[in-house]
């Protein structure tokens, strides 16, 4: 929602996409989540710029290998950081930008096949509950867009949203997001 807030241009396309998605049936499920295109980039987009785990599980090399120029021994733990990852410039162009159309016809995914964007890691330890926790978001994110518009608080503008992170296990925003909702006239 942060991120939306902070770019109306995204918030504005993605309510317009579930209300039209959702609006014969007038209300949200999960029946017509696959529908909703431009959501799961959005989605795709927050967790590049904000994976919940930032460092994945520790790995331990079975081999030794060269990774950028330093030697990694066999039995080394390697401890793979999906944050910087998700913003390194040699695979994201302008990484810092939120810009969910990067992903419009790309084959990037969640499933650890392409090592750019590991939000829930890869390989034998990426995350079981991918599904589940993308379609909870899904839907969730769905229903609050379809009911509400949304603004900030007491005059608040877009671009003084303070986006600071703060790191442990998961990663959160260091201070709480405030919205002020009100019920959307369009999907009525």
């Amino acid at each position: 929602m942060a991120e939306m807030i902070r770019n109306p241009r995204v918030m504005k396309r993605a309510q317009a996409e579930v209300r039209e998605v959702f609006k014969m049936n007038g209300r949200v499920d999960e029946t017509c989540i696959n529908e909703m295109k431009y959501l799961k980039l959005v989605i795709k987009e927050t967790l590049r710029l904000h994976p919940p785990a930032p460092l994945l599980l520790p790995r331990e090399c079975g081999e030794t290998c060269e990774i950028n120029g330093y030697d990694i021994p066999v039995k080394s733990k390697v401890i793979v950081n999906a944050w910087a990852i998700g913003r390194d410039p040699n695979s994201w162009s302008d990484p810092e930008r939120f810009y969910p159309e990067r992903f419009n016809d790309s084959s990037v995914d969640y499933k650890g096949n392409n090592f750019e964007l590991i939000p829930f890691g890869a390989g034998r330890r990426i995350c079981p509950g991918i599904t589940f926790g993308l379609m909870n978001v899904e839907l969730t994110l769905a229903l609050m867009l379809y009911h509400f518009d949304w603004k900030l608080p007491n005059g608040m503008k877009a671009e003084e949203l303070d986006m600071t992170e703060q790191f442990a296990l998961t990663v959160r925003r260091k201070d709480g997001l405030f919205l002020i909702p009100s019920i959307a006239t369009q999907c009525s």
